[in-house]
């Protein structure tokens, strides 16, 4: 009977567990492989071209290459300011729906969610004509208000991509968070009320360390999400080409490589770099953020 219920447990993770070698290890795998070869032209480049075997040459290229590791390094800084300031918001909006009747909460929690049900393709159109000095509205309002700001210039154009990021994924983030504050006893509260102590300080000694764990899991969703941001850099490309180059973040360059300049092997190399690189930063942020076993 044990097996038996062994095995419909396992029957239930088994469609996860196909999903997953199929779409993630095998074609990390691949990419592994192909990453150990290059592609080389016979004389003038003329005649047909071979794949030879190089072994760690790709991945020395890789690591000395400046534009890679110089986005890498743009996007990780990003990433520091981005990420904390999207999810202190969504821990303050957390807070205040916690603060609230079931009912209440509900209605405001479905309408903090409604700009992540927005495909990020389209969040990303909307918000680069809202930026427009032209149609967006703006500018107007700055001209109005006595600023003169310009969204895709390079002193700015992080800032807007930032705001972007942080107006679709607060309500993902909050939700998470929000779900972790609902499993904290209530017993806790009564008892801290009696005790004297104000809703601020609930909140602090309370609530946030209670949903430490959510909060290390959207940081590292979020860290996951960012070194891998690509479609908002892409479309600002399309609008201001001579502030977003075609080198602007890691995956720009692997699709440059693999796409324009077909160079499928090198590409390889450095999505199988960049996969080494989210692992450990992801470890790093884990370990220097949990709490350590007593």
């Amino acid at each position: 009977m044990i097996s038996s219920l062994r095995w419909k447990g396992a029957s239930f993770t088994a469609p996860f567990l196909l999903g997953f070698v199929f779409l993630y290890l095998l074609p990390m795998g691949y990419a592994a492989y192909q990453s150990l070869f290059r592609e080389e032209q016979s004389g003038l480049g003329l005649g047909g071209s071979s794949q030879s075997f190089v072994g760690l040459d790709n991945y020395l290229e890789g690591l000395t290459d400046s534009a890679f590791m110089g986005s890498v390094l743009r996007v990780a800084l990003f990433a520091c300011v981005q990420i904390p300031l999207m999810l202190l918001i969504s821990l303050v909006l957390a807070l205040l729906l916690d603060s609230l009747t079931s009912r209440t909460a509900g209605r405001f929690r479905i309408l903090l969610l409604v700009p992540y049900m927005i495909p990020g393709v389209v969040a990303a159109i909307v918000w680069i004509n809202l930026y427009s000095p032209n149609v967006g509205p703006l500018t107007p309002l700055g001209d109005a208000l006595g600023f003169d700001w310009d969204f895709f210039t390079p002193s700015m154009v992080w800032p807007s991509i930032g705001n972007l990021l942080t107006w679709h994924g607060i309500g993902y983030n909050m939700v998470i968070i929000y779900s972790a504050l609902q499993a904290v006893p209530r017993e806790l509260f009564e008892a801290a009320r009696l005790d004297g102590a104000s809703e601020w300080r609930i909140a602090r000694s309370i609530k946030v360390p209670y949903v430490r764990s959510a909060l290390v899991l959207t940081g590292l969703l979020s860290i996951i999400q960012m070194l891998q941001i690509f479609n908002e850099p892409a479309l600002f490309r399309n609008v201001t080409p001579q502030t977003v180059d075609d080198k602007f973040t890691p995956i720009m360059i692997i699709y440059n490589a693999a796409f324009n300049a077909g160079n499928y092997h090198y590409a390889a190399t450095l999505s199988v770099l960049l996969a080494l690189i989210l692992g450990i930063a992801s470890f790093v942020f884990y370990r220097l953020t949990s709490k350590e076993a007593d």
